[in-house]
């Protein structure tokens, strides 16, 4: 049934609720974060949605005949705002970056992972990726088509809701979807391929996923250049001397799947970070691109390896190849930018009212037990287990769960971490003993009930917010080595620096990549309700939407060069 266009923001008019920005350090976020993840885990363990798919259809697909222009945008669906500016510039007829250059829109959208925040439901798609992306493109006269691959935040709900918006072949806004699976092989013009692969949780790669693969890249040939999606940039961690076991699963589909068929793979793109990060083969021309600008907070990069070297050394997948240098050419936002940003974090209790009221929370009740074992009188050695016994759990605990929070993240230990997280645990337990002591002092000097009002209800706000700010402290300090990077950025949920790809290739057989950054995004919008059809349904109140080039477009020749090596994975 055709929908007509909306005369304000409503969401009786929109036909979806216009949601803000997740703030990620919120308890229920936090909460519900944490047992899907816990629960997608073990049912995925048990039930992999992607062995399910062998049912599903099989189909590989072609799309450009002489030459194809299309897009890859990844980590969106969180706030609208950010969301809907991205969807806007993805549905604009062209885009005119700098002076003189015009890039028509794609007639492809890839999307590359975490197509919804902050976990999957049948209601988060439709108010966060479907309502944005249909309210940007509702009617184009030539529908362009739609692709998407899961990310980790897709498989929150063991990839149900995903399947059920991107697998059916309806539409979702003005683009139409093709895709059977949560994986897919594209046949494009002057033979490039695109193949987008789906690792499940950083796990092996299916059986019918491989057996798909090989039957959907059976036409290609000798010296095809292969585009690689992934749902993480997993050659960033194992390139750098960190954990391998991603890339491994990366490097053995290359040498099982895409090498057999003839295929060189020249692009790797991947989304997960939500940053732009580009890195170029030395002495030659393949690229590893991360770009996950397509809606949700912005990532830091100012710690990112200035170069990776592939295969890493330690590797469970045995062979014998030469190694591969990928120099950081290029990041988006800056390095000196990302690390004026991270300094943004001492906003976390404004940002996140409800860390504040978390913060407070758990300081009154440490405080409170902490102040029951001072008022105490005991007698005798049972007396003072009772009097102290619940203070030491609580200290425990407090020590218990810094350490814990240092290390998340983390794939490896690391005691430097767990030092880490000892002393920020033993700043609060200070902040508690002192608090504690100033409750048993006004409870002995209280002259009357307002003054233990003041100290339980007043008092907790102060020493709730300077708790949070203790908080903030710790991430930026251990954001400076490496630690809780994701939780100090997390915390401020930035929404601009936002950024997509725009890619051609020519009829010569060259891949040009456009990457396209989005400075400011907008925060005011009306309603168009007499527009034309195919116009978005809400425009900027003021102005209009601004792009630029993060960096000079990106020539990926389709051959290897004579005096250059295929990159090696």
């Amino acid at each position: 049934m055709k929908q007509s266009r909306p005369s304000d923001l409503s969401e009786e008019e929109l036909g979806f609720r216009i949601r803000g920005p997740v703030r990620w350090l919120l308890p229920s976020v936090l909460a519900s974060i944490g047992v899907k993840a816990v629960l997608s885990g073990i049912f995925g363990a048990y039930a992999d949605k992607r062995e399910l798919q062998s049912s599903l259809p099989a189909d590989g697909y072609q799309h450009g005949t002489d030459e194809l222009w299309f897009d890859f945008v990844a980590d969106l669906g969180d706030g609208f705002d950010a969301t809907y500016t991205v969807a806007s510039l993805l549905a604009a007829p062209e885009l005119q970056p700098v002076e003189g250059l015009r890039l028509p829109r794609a007639e492809l959208l890839v999307m590359g992972g975490d197509q919804v925040y902050p976990a999957a439901s049948s209601t988060a798609y439709e108010d966060r990726t479907k309502g944005p992306y249909r309210a940007a493109l509702p009617e184009p006269a030539d529908p362009p088509t739609l692709f998407a691959l899961p990310g980790n935040h897709d498989w929150y709900d063991g990839l149900t809701a995903f399947l059920r918006v991107f697998a059916q072949q309806r539409k979702v806004g003005g683009w139409e979807t093709e895709q059977g699976r949560s994986y897919f092989a594209i046949n494009l013009p002057q033979r490039w391929w695109l193949v987008a692969i789906d690792t499940q949780f950083s796990g092996y790669i299916d059986a019918p996923q491989l057996e798909y693969f090989r039957t959907a890249l059976a036409g290609m040939e000798d010296g095809d250049a292969v585009i690689l999606c992934t749902p993480t940039p997993a050659w960033m961690d194992a390139g750098s001397g960190g954990d391998t076991h991603e890339y491994d699963t990366i490097r053995f589909f290359d040498r099982a799947i895409i090498r057999p068929a003839g295929g060189v793979t020249r692009v790797m793109l991947s989304g997960d970070k939500h940053h732009y990060a580009r890195y170029a083969e030395r002495d030659g021309s393949g690229q590893r691109i991360t770009s996950g600008g397509g809606g949700a907070y912005v990532s830091a990069t100012h710690l990112l390896p200035k170069e990776i070297t592939l295969p890493p050394k330690v590797s469970r997948v045995a062979d014998v190849n030469e190694v591969t240098t990928y120099e950081q050419v290029q990041t988006y936002p800056e390095a000196k930018v990302s690390k004026r940003l991270s300094k943004g974090i001492y906003r976390l209790p404004v940002r996140n009212p409800g860390f504040w009221g978390l913060t407070a929370v758990l300081q009154t009740v440490l405080a409170l037990l902490i102040q029951f074992g001072l008022a105490a009188e005991p007698h005798g050695i049972f007396g003072v287990l009772a009097a102290w016994t619940p203070a030491a759990f609580g200290v425990v605990g407090t020590v218990v769960a810094g350490v814990l929070f240092a290390r998340f993240g983390l794939v490896r230990s690391s005691f430097a971490a767990g030092v880490a997280g000892f002393l920020h645990s033993l700043v609060h337990l200070i902040l508690a003993v002192a608090w504690a002591a100033v409750l048993f002092r006004l409870e002995q000097d209280a002259a009357d009930w307002v003054t233990v009002v003041a100290a339980l209800v007043v008092t907790p706000i102060v020493v709730g917010f300077v708790d949070a700010e203790l908080v903030a402290a710790y991430l930026l300090i251990a954001g400076k080595f490496g630690f809780n990077m994701n939780e100090l950025f997390a915390g401020q949920s930035i929404e601009d620096y936002k950024g997509f790809l725009r890619m051609h290739i020519s009829p010569t057989g060259e891949l040009t990549i456009y990457p396209i950054k989005v400075p400011k995004v907008c925060h005011s919008w009306k309603a168009a309700p007499t527009a034309d059809p195919q116009t978005p349904w809400l425009i900027p109140a003021k102005g209009s939407l601004r792009v630029a080039l993060i960096e000079p477009p990106i020539e990926v020749p389709r051959r290897v060069k004579s005096a250059e090596t295929a990159a090696v994975l």
